[in-house]
């Protein structure tokens, strides 16, 4: 393997193993304001000690989340420095906000949010939370807005004389319709994986409490957490489906080619089937593609809203961008503008088909719950823990899915009006010329072997936590609940307090 395939693999190991704790951050940060919200506005105890419990698991992923995420950017300098000579005058604007306007403020609300428990007064301890939950969210916009901008480039043009894209508006970066439709379904399904989570582990704490015998604490405590993490499926949910489908419309128009790789679509149609199973030989020759079940004018309708609409195939868009482009490999051959067919079609099924567990325990969840009840039914409690792998892995496909389906390029052309031309980079061309096939492979050894070490951490303080439960009690913590307590200010900074 040369440098350029050691490069994506590395890249693509860490991006995915980084992005495993990335929607769990955004999604639950929100989810333990709300429950805070709630403990502060009713006073109820096991909304505190809820808090606390998810509050715990929030922290363990938000600092692994951090550890993996600071590898991402030491590598747009190392293996990809030509990448970032070209698009680094665009590329580090949204990067340089986010770490200034928002991770910065996640990061210190978030300390004064642990140490804060028993210094700060409630109401403003509580709003900590929540600007770590706005905080976090904003992150993510920041981060959306510059892989958007190599999905669909605006607000730049490039420079002949530099060989550089250069940024001439940055309000057309930060509104940029790719952005605008991947930000509500990348947080939608951020949502769908806390409430998964969420309903997922109470679930299987009341089946266990019930069994026990202490139906009354799983009712108390876990019952009214299974609500909340259904709720925020059910929103959240609709919310995927509805951006997922805005999103499929936008890149047809954006990314033809990405589309109709991710339908198996070779040639050009009139009212498209949507396939639901296909195969072929895998060697990203459409001549070996077979669809064996498909669904009679949906992909036409999903991408124009007419059954009949034509849908240009892998073929055609393969002749219109050798017109266009013109390059060929090192043997003189065309070059291939598709993404690998196999990797694209299914990563783009799997993304989907994961997100039916987390409708599994929807559903469960409403049916053992509904009036008021608790269930000591195990498969409740099994589904409870099967589903929680689920929106992880969904998210993760959804990721591989967007990157792979926009090879061969690392910032793709734009063929319609609302982007810019000429504002385009092949990924061959993106990596550092002086990195040696070497020096990569040891480093991708290296992290790699970190990440599986880091991993194991992660899982096991995970479920450390999470099978010691909610405590069984919780008093209340702010000062504003004990005025005349003349060794208040004695007390340790500690979350767990």
């Amino acid at each position: 393997m040369d440098a350029l395939d050691l490069a994506r693999w590395q890249f693509g190991i860490t991006t995915v193993y980084h992005f495993i704790f990335v929607p769990l951050t955004i999604g639950l940060a929100p989810l333990v304001a709300i429950m805070q919200t709630i403990w502060v506005r009713t006073g109820h105890e096991r909304w505190l000690r809820l808090t606390k419990f998810f509050g715990k698991l929030l922290l363990i992923n938000f600092a692994i989340g951090v550890a993996t995420g600071i590898v991402q950017e030491f590598q747009f300098g190392m293996n990809w420095s030509e990448y970032s000579r070209f698009v680094g005058d665009v590329f580090g604007a949204p990067l340089a906000m986010e770490a200034l306007a928002a991770f910065f403020v996640e990061s210190t609300f978030l300390g004064l949010w642990i140490f804060g428990w028993d210094k700060l007064p409630k109401k403003i301890h509580l709003a900590c939370i929540w600007a770590v939950a706005i905080a976090t969210n904003l992150s993510a916009f920041f981060i959306l807005a510059a892989n958007s901008w190599m999905q669909h480039p605006v607000g730049a043009v490039f420079n002949a004389e530099t060989g550089r894209a250069e940024m001439v508006d940055i309000g057309a970066v930060l509104s940029n319709p790719t952005v605008l439709a991947a930000f509500p379904h990348t947080i939608s399904a951020a949502f769908l994986t806390a409430g998964t989570f969420v309903a997922g582990i109470a679930a299987w704490w009341m089946v266990r409490l019930v069994r026990a015998g202490q139906a009354d604490k799983a009712r108390d405590v876990y019952r009214p957490a299974v609500i909340l993490g259904v709720v925020a499926m059910l929103v959240s949910g609709i919310g995927v489906a509805v951006t997922g489908d805005w999103q499929a419309k936008l890149m047809f128009d954006q990314q033809p080619m990405k589309m109709a790789a991710a339908e198996g679509l070779c040639e050009s149609t009139d009212g498209a089937s949507f396939s639901i199973l296909a195969i072929g030989d895998l060697n990203n020759d459409c001549a070996g593609v077979r669809h064996i079940i498909e669904i009679p004018g949906l992909t036409s309708f999903l991408a124009t809203g007419d059954f009949n609409a034509p849908i240009k195939g892998v073929d055609d868009l393969q002749a219109q961008y050798e017109e266009k482009f013109g390059f060929t490999d090192e043997a003189g051959n065309p070059a291939s503008y598709s993404p690998n067919l196999a990797v694209t079609y299914w990563s783009f099924r799997l993304m989907i088909g994961f997100g039916v567990g987390s409708a599994a325990l929807a559903l469960l969840a409403l049916w053992f719950t509904r009036k008021g009840r608790v269930t000591d039914n195990p498969w409740f409690s099994r589904v409870g823990v099967w589903a929680l792998a689920t929106p992880f892995l969904a998210s993760a496909f959804g990721w591989i899915f967007t990157e792979m389906g926009r090879q061969p390029w690392v910032v793709a052309p734009n063929p319609n009006p609302s982007g810019v031309d000429g504002v385009w980079l092949f990924t061959a061309r993106g990596v550092s010329e002086v990195v040696t096939p070497t020096t990569v492979i040891i480093s991708l050894v290296g992290f790699t072997l970190l990440y599986g070490v880091l991993a194991v951490f992660w899982y096991r303080l995970m479920h450390r936590y999470a099978i010691e439960g909610v405590a069984d009690s919780e008093h209340d913590p702010s000062p504003d609940n004990r005025p005349d307590e003349p060794d208040a200010t004695d007390r340790p900074l500690s979350f767990a307090y």
